[in-house]
């Protein structure tokens, strides 16, 4: 009776070595291309080389080894079918049933920030998907790994004779999903060549289940799972590294992502972000760390119990010594200094997240609906180098406030109102389904403090009523996107009242 036979070609070598040991022991003859063959035989491992069973040489710099009618079919022959028995003997093809195949390295060549393209092209493995989609298909007959982490259960298998049905074809999913993943990573690559603005007419991306794992979702009742675009430009909160406290939960991960994203708005500033339930709570920038969070926590006090905090600057002893004062869920911040750390871990359930928050080029961001996925651009608009226009009699005096306020705006949900003064918010209104209701909450929240304080709007007034209230409360300047069929009345509300106005020309809207 013929010796049982193992196809092994990979390019992570990792463990392969045991696992030729192994099978040998085990009574298999070793079939191997290339590097693979090289280290087996390096080893002193018998192994037979893939031409010398097709009798066809490696060529064209190994881009042609495997492809060959005898490999595959000794992988795809149904053993049971007697016409494929009869094939595969007349054209003398053994009956190879362990398959272990990995990858050119495709995504370690492109993650290089020097590779060219060239040399992402020449790491598109052909043979190497082949191979195993077609083990996977055959996986009655013929077992596929392709991680080295298989390796350990699948000898132990084939030692217990327990390769069963459902082992066999978990092997195979998991070596489609490799592939499937593989294929999206080159198509994701080449689409930000060929068509980097442009929305294809399907959409392959690769994404990695991130290890962090979810106790459950929003709720105790939902289950969850962490997954990260690696492909994404963003430099997000799966890159945090986790100094202290217990893994993040969903809802952390939700408002961690929230608190920063807004503080990446802000580049030459020192500024602290407090976010509860994904909303921000306070925001304020200051001349250092400890200042801009005290400020920030000042906003609202009661709010950031249990919230986020945020800041784009180191967190030395005496900001840690304040923030010690309140429960916090999550401190993210570039770096902490060691007298900082000494301070904050004590509090064991709190999380200390480092990460070099910057900001991000333009990337595209996608929300799961029902049974489909949005995609758009994120919203990258600078407040800076909008088209701001005076649009009232009145000329703005605080320009600085405005732009501020517009940055905070754009990340409160929509209908979204944000007071400030001085670099600092007062009052955040959002999520309403009426703009004058969100003026009304902002305005509430600031109290006496919203007098000369200036007001922004994610997006334009249909009416003249927000501009009302405004001067009510003592407002004095007013930013908002402008684009009303009834813009002139909201103008001649806010000179009526000497309220300056300016228009920017981009809405912010955040559903």
């Amino acid at each position: 009776m013929a010796k049982p036979k193992a196809l092994l070609s990979v390019s992570d070598k990792t463990g392969v070595l045991e696992l030729a040991k192994s099978l040998q022991e085990l009574g298999f003859e070793l079939i191997s291309t290339g590097g693979t063959a090289a280290l087996l035989a390096g080893h002193n491992i018998p192994v037979t080389q893939v031409d010398d069973v097709t009798g066809f040489p490696e060529c064209m710099d190994g881009r042609l080894k495997t492809l060959h009618p005898t490999v595959f079919g000794a992988l795809l022959g149904v053993r049971d079918n007697p016409e494929h028995a009869k094939t595969m003997e007349e054209h003398a093809m053994p009956h190879i049933d362990v398959v272990a195949v990995n990858l050119y390295p495709f995504r370690k060549t492109v993650e290089n920030p020097a590779h060219t393209l060239q040399q992402a092209i020449e790491n598109i493995d052909i043979g190497g998907p082949s191979m195993i989609r077609a083990a996977a298909k055959n996986h009655k007959y013929v077992l596929i790994a392709t991680d080295p982490s298989q390796y350990g259960q699948l000898i132990e298998c084939i030692k217990s004779n327990s390769a069963d049905e459902t082992y066999r074809f978990k092997l195979a999913y998991e070596a489609i999903a490799h592939t499937a993943a593989y294929d999206a990573y080159i198509s994701e690559y080449m689409r930000k060549i060929a068509a980097p603005e442009g929305f294809p007419p399907t959409m392959t991306i690769t994404l990695d289940k991130h290890p962090t794992e979810m106790r459950y979702g929003e709720n105790p009742h939902q289950e969850a799972a962490y997954y990260a675009w690696p492909q994404s430009p963003c430099h997000g909160i799966e890159k945090a590294e986790l100094l202290h406290g217990k893994p993040l939960s969903f809802n952390n991960i939700a408002d961690a992502h929230a608190a920063l994203a807004l503080a990446k708005e802000f580049t030459n500033e020192c500024v602290c972000v407090a976010v509860k339930h994904a909303t921000p709570c306070g925001v304020a920038v200051g001349a250092s760390t400890l200042e801009a969070y005290t400020k920030a926590h000042d906003c609202d006090p009661q709010s950031i119990f249990g919230g986020i905090i945020c800041t784009n600057q180191e967190i030395d002893q005496a900001t840690a010594k304040e923030m010690h004062k309140v429960f916090l869920e999550i401190i993210i911040a570039p770096s902490f200094t060691p007298e900082a750390l000494e301070v904050l871990t004590k509090r064991k359930n709190l999380r200390l997240l480092t990460l070099d928050i910057k900001p991000d080029h333009t990337t595209l961001e996608c929300k799961s609906v029902g049974g489909g996925v949005l995609f758009q651009q994120s919203d990258s608009g600078q407040i800076e180098s909008e088209e701001q226009k005076v649009v009232t009699t009145k000329a703005p005096t605080k320009t600085a406030d405005l732009i501020f306020a517009m940055k905070v705006v754009k990340h409160v949900k929509s209908n979204a109102i944000v007071v400030a003064k001085d670099g600092v918010t007062l009052g955040l209104g959002g999520g309403e389904v009426s703009r004058v209701w969100a003026a009304e909450a902002a305005l509430t929240r600031a109290g006496e403090a919203a007098k000369g304080a200036v007001l922004a709007s994610d997006a334009l007034f249909p009416f003249p009523d927000v501009v009302e209230l405004c001067a009510t409360r003592g407002i004095t300047e007013i930013i908002q996107p402008g684009g009303s069929k009834k813009d002139q009345a909201s103008i001649d509300a806010a000179n009526q009242h000497g309220i300056a106005m300016v228009f920017t020309g981009m809405r912010h809207f955040k559903h």
